[in-house]
């Protein structure tokens, strides 16, 4: 609908008018350039068909360096064209970035990775940030620690990673809300693996299709403290263990890009309002902490596909969301694992206090 009106309101600024009068009425450069327009369009079209493709390769030599060893031929072109064949779904594995292979690496991939750094990952039970931490263990990560409310769903994350990986990795059952229990369970990170390196907070909850006139208040609470004041006590005790530690540190909020848009067609003000101080606490605390190297950075996805969003009533709505993104597509679960290990990497040292949309282009609009 949103589309509808606004081509509607733009069709009111055009009128219609003979192509041959606006030419002989046009200036003489706008005239020239309208010829050389359609004359750059008609040469476009007429594309050679080639029957067959030339390929050359050039080849190292057997100690890796540029040789003048090279091979050609010429590849045919099939002419028509046919469905792509279906590429057969592999079992997922997880192959955590080896030391051997990590030292024979260039400079700029090394930092690239997150080798040797111990990361905790709030919400990493399932969804989000369970592709998030099974991403951190393949790029290298010394150990994965997972917070998570549920007890069951966080065990069972914690055992499947590490027999996937070989990696340390634990389980805490934390509540983001309970300051007493995350500094406790932050303090036992220290004794096992030594201070914490990134912390990833994916822990948070959504509340759509209620009016804000309705919305109760015990509810706008208990949201506002899981999505907010859980980042922020996770942020305090995180950071505050770097800082005994002296080291430097990378803390990743997950937000929303509803922390800066207003959603369509649903109703979710409050929901927003959490995310938008997800991403405010973010940039203050960025500001706050460059002086002990902790960088402090958002991730804000846009629509994702997550279990949550894959129930029957959201359907229709689904439908509107992709057709409001660019990429008509809903993020997958795994579209935030770059991402992800990007702002956990050295290769963002330089980058703190962003907020990262990553929407598929949804925003665009």
């Amino acid at each position: 609908m949103a589309s509808v009106i606004r081509t509607t309101r733009m069709a009111t600024h055009f009128v219609a008018v003979p192509r041959a009068s606006l030419l002989r009425h046009a200036a003489p450069s706008v005239a020239h350039r309208v010829a050389l327009s359609m004359s750059a369009r008609r040469f476009k079209s007429e594309v050679i068909k080639e029957t067959e493709v030339p390929v050359s390769v050039y080849t190292p030599d057997s100690k890796g360096a540029a040789s003048g060893n090279s091979d050609h031929f010429s590849i045919p072109v099939k002419s028509g064209s046919r469905a792509p064949e279906p590429i057969a779904e592999e079992e997922e594995t997880i192959t955590p970035l080896e030391e051997k292979v990590y030292k024979q690496m260039p400079p700029t991939m090394q930092k690239m990775s997150v080798f040797g750094k111990v990361i905790i990952v709030t919400g990493g039970a399932r969804g989000l940030g369970n592709h998030m931490a099974q991403a951190c263990a393949e790029a290298g990560a010394k150990a994965i620690v997972i917070f998570d409310a549920n007890q069951d769903l966080g065990d069972e994350a914690a055992a499947e990673l590490h027999q996937k990986s070989g990696l340390p990795v634990s389980f805490f059952k934390v509540d983001v809300r309970d300051g007493n229990a995350i500094n406790a369970a932050v303090q036992n990170v220290v004794d096992l693996y030594g201070a914490p390196d990134v912390l990833v907070n994916s822990a948070g909850i959504a509340d759509s299709n209620i009016k804000a006139e309705t919305y109760d208040p015990a509810m706008f609470r208990r949201l506002i403290d899981i999505n907010l004041t859980g980042s922020f006590l996770m942020s305090q005790a995180v950071g505050r263990a770097m800082m005994a530690a002296g080291k430097p540190g990378s803390i990743i909020l997950v937000a929303s890009m509803s922390g800066t848009i207003v959603n369509y067609p649903q109703e979710q003000s409050c929901y927003n309002a959490s995310k938008a101080g997800v991403i405010q606490f973010g940039k203050s605390l960025a500001a706050e902490w460059a002086k002990h190297s902790i960088r402090v950075n958002c991730i804000s996805p846009g629509y994702m596909d997550t279990a949550l969003n894959k129930v029957p009533a959201l359907d229709a709505q689904k439908k509107i969301w992709k057709s409001l993104t660019p990429q008509d597509r809903l993020g997958a679960q795994d579209d935030l694992n770059g991402l992800c290990v990007f702002l956990a990497s050295d290769s963002s040292k330089f980058m703190t206090g962003s907020n990262v949309i990553i929407d598929g282009g949804y925003t665009l609009y």
